[in-house]
């Protein structure tokens, strides 16, 4: 597990700004989707080519929110990662940051299908839960992962992110869900990246500007006082 710290000037910033040390201390389970990034073998295996290890570490607190959530009501959403040559909006700029070596094992390893792909088996998911495949860094790329849509229709104002990795997908999804007008919960210790500093830049940049930053036992303790409140 990271040991998560934000800045305290950032800290003194953010409440003066928002008033006080949360803003979404209302969270309606109904209207709540806990969107769970990337959490598939190829991020989670040792050995595996995008290993993030601290990603094993979060699942008993991811699973511990889509456990409350679920039976308050609210929605779980398991996204992939997905490469897909073959889709209508081309991202081939991505090829300029990683070797060819890089960029093939990397494609291979999240074709569609692949073992590596797979959401991992440590997940606790039910009937109900939405799977859904992404293309791109951030769900809310519009023609590359139909998470927007599907929140819409269910009528979700407020995410909850988690997973992996906190600086690159849990992070991008963060800033436009953010700029999409949802509310954003970042969980400070249901999501990995590859260092401490790394994780902790990101905790930085979402207290700053783009989301309320909760550990896990402060979301859970809402939800299920909003699903005993009936």
């Amino acid at each position: 597990m990271h040991a998560s710290r934000i800045s305290p000037d950032i800290l003194e910033a953010s409440r003066r700004r928002r008033g006080g040390d949360h803003i979404f201390l209302d969270l309606d389970p109904r209207r709540t989707a806990h969107l769970v990034i990337d959490l598939q073998n190829g991020f989670m295996r040792e050995g595996a080519p995008a290993w993030v290890p601290n990603a094993a570490r979060i699942v008993p607190n991811v699973n511990m929110i889509s456990r409350t959530l679920r039976a308050a009501g609210g929605y779980n959403v398991f996204l992939r990662f997905t490469c897909d040559d073959h889709e209508s909006r081309s991202w081939s700029v991505v090829d300029q940051y990683l070797t060819k070596q890089r960029r093939d094992i990397f494609r291979q390893a999240f074709l569609r299908g692949s073992e590596d792909w797979k959401l991992s088996d440590a997940l606790d998911r039910a009937d109900g839960d939405l799977i859904l495949d992404k293309t791109r860094y951030s769900a809310f790329i519009q023609d590359t992962c139909s998470l927007h849509a599907a929140l819409v229709a269910r009528g979700v104002d407020t995410i909850i992110i988690t997973g992996t990795m906190s600086n690159c997908c849990c992070e991008s999804t963060a800033r436009d869900g953010m700029q999409l007008n949802y509310r954003v919960v970042f969980v400070e210790d249901a999501n990995a990246a590859l260092s401490d500093e790394l994780h902790n830049g990101t905790l930085n940049n979402m207290a700053s500007l783009f989301a309320d930053v909760m550990p896990t036992e402060l979301v859970v303790r809402q939800l299920a006082s909003r699903e005993s409140a009936g």
